[in-house]
């Protein structure tokens, strides 16, 4: 079984960068959450409630999901109840995640759907 390859949109980025400053540890928490979360959901089709497809946005051949159980080392007490979400794209036939927002729910309740609306029409 192949690796997944990550890439992330610059808005993933823009967002990372302006997140980063509050919750230090969260590039450490990605690469944790890529493994307990990402790779169990789709490569060993192990769902521990982490990943939740987002409705309407999904084909077989690309999931757009949303990452809700992720432990921010941060948020020290919270597991993985820290309120911090990413949305990606999962490409099924060439095993590639592509991060499109990521978010603290303290400051946004929801996905940007205009966003991902943007980047599926960018592929």
């Amino acid at each position: 079984m192949n690796p997944i390859t990550y890439k992330s949109t610059p808005g993933f980025d823009k967002d990372l960068k302006k997140l980063l400053k509050k919750f230090r540890t969260l590039e450490d928490d990605i690469e944790i959450a890529k493994k307990n979360a990402i790779e169990l959901y789709h490569l060993q089709k192990i769902d521990n409630d982490a990943v939740e497809p987002i409705p309407n946005f999904c084909t077989d051949e690309l999931k757009i999901c949303k990452l809700k159980k992720f432990a921010c080392k941060a948020l020290k007490g919270r597991g993985v109840k820290s309120g911090i979400r990413i949305i990606y794209a999962y490409f099924v036939l060439t095993n590639t995640v592509d991060f499109i927002e990521i978010y603290f729910k303290g400051e946004s309740e929801n996905e940007d759907k205009e966003r991902i609306k943007e980047y599926l029409s960018s592929i």
